[in-house]
């Protein structure tokens, strides 16, 4: 029993895949950037004038969990292709089982159930279902041409599983992250665009019949409404002291950055708190109104910047299943990125969802950074591969 204990390791972990001379420095060089960008804010925040009465924002607590959660980094790095490509499926389905136990030991906040407290932080298992779906994809499509109607099915009911599921707790803005992650692995598996184009007109005549049926919650209807009057200026105005409260204050944060700028930690929403959730799920307004509008197209330029490396690093594995979890993690952070900006400058409903590598929240940093281990130690393991699609660039 011990031998096999001790073999266990070196069945899931080995250093010999990773060539140090293939690795993607620069990507890792960028997200490690973009991380000590995102902690000067959080640092900022924490010593804001607002923040010396409310305490909202703690940079030390978020340092601990950076400190706690950067070396998953090297832990995905090193797991073994072979295992994840093996045990993709398990690695699912248990983080389908976390979500299914949330309703029974979750903790509630903000009329969701979407949290497991932990030691050092508040683990939400829907941030882990991303990541077992991006693997699974992988190895449902590593084999699967995509050309009949029933290569379709496997791949969109591992899709619409987590999808359901997260939805229910409900957290609508991680479901929503799963839709366009979902859509560009089977693209780049060789989906139809015809085909996925018919799926996503599907899904959105589904979402309608959910919302004319009935089947949203009252909050959830009241954002939406709330996000539909917040386009004229006087709906906007008039729902600030109400409904509108988050997104007005979103809103008034990111126009007031001006070209420039106000500088690091003496913007309207650190002086007067009154932006919730500036630490996560709104620091991009909080970024805009420091940084500006130079300063965030610059870091908007280096995120992109990063997608699209681990994009073209994933174009260049012939090995397919590699391909696609390399691209799905590439899929995961844009996705994230999109929506989180557009959520904060009213394109979008207003919706709890992290920036990754920005906002604070332990289940973020974990999966960030897992993700991106994951995704450089496959990129850097170039395996030769009879793949009949092995040298068709994405």
């Amino acid at each position: 029993m011990t031998d096999l204990l001790l073999a266990l390791p070196r069945r899931v972990f080995s250093r010999r895949h990773v060539r140090p001379h293939e690795l993607d420095w620069h990507i890792l060089l960028i997200a490690m950037g973009l991380l000590a960008i995102g902690m000067t804010f959080v640092s900022a925040m924490d010593g804001s004038v607002a923040n010396e009465t409310s305490d909202s924002v703690n940079f030390a607590g978020h340092r601990q969990k950076v400190l706690v959660t950067l070396p998953l980094i090297l832990v995905g790095m090193f797991i073994r292709p072979t295992f994840l490509k093996r045990n993709a499926h398990w690695l699912y389905v248990g983080t389908l089982l976390l979500v299914a136990l949330v309703p029974f030991i979750g903790e509630e906040r903000n009329n969701a159930k979407r949290w497991i407290q932990l030691q050092f932080f508040d683990l939400q298992p829907s941030e882990l279902a991303k990541l077992g779906l991006i693997l699974m994809l992988a190895k449902l499509l590593h084999s699967n041409p995509l050309e009949d109607t029933g290569d379709w099915l496997k791949p969109l009911a591992a899709a619409l599983l987590p999808m359901g599921m997260v939805a229910m707790q409900p957290d609508l803005g991680t479901a929503l992250t799963i839709v366009p992650v979902s859509i560009g692995m089977l693209y780049l598996a060789g989906g139809s665009a015809r085909v996925i184009a018919c799926l996503a007109l599907v899904g959105g005549l589904l979402a309608w019949g959910t919302v004319e049926g009935g089947f949203v919650r009252e909050y959830q209807l009241k954002r939406i409404d709330t996000w539909q009057q917040s386009f004229d200026q006087e709906g906007l105005v008039g729902l600030k002291d109400g409904s509108g409260f988050h997104i007005y204050h979103a809103r008034v944060a990111a126009g007031n950055g001006g070209f420039y700028g106000r500088g690091l930690g003496e913007g309207v929403a650190n002086e007067t708190g009154f932006l919730p959730e500036r630490d996560s799920d709104s620091i991009f307004a909080v970024i805009a109104e420091e940084a500006g509008f130079l300063g965030t197209s610059c870091l908007l330029l280096l995120y992109a910047a990063m997608v699209l490396l681990l994009m073209g690093s994933a174009s260049g594995l012939r090995d397919r299943f590699s391909r696609l979890v390399v691209g799905g993690v590439a899929l995961y952070f844009g996705a994230h990125l999109f929506i989180n900006v557009w959520v904060n400058v009213g394109l979008l409903p207003m919706t709890g969802l992290t920036l990754p590598f920005f906002s604070t929240g332990g289940s973020s940093l974990l999966v960030t950074f897992l993700a991106l281990g994951i995704a450089l130690g496959l990129a850097s393991h170039h395996e030769a591969s009879l793949d009949r699609d092995a040298f068709r660039a994405y």
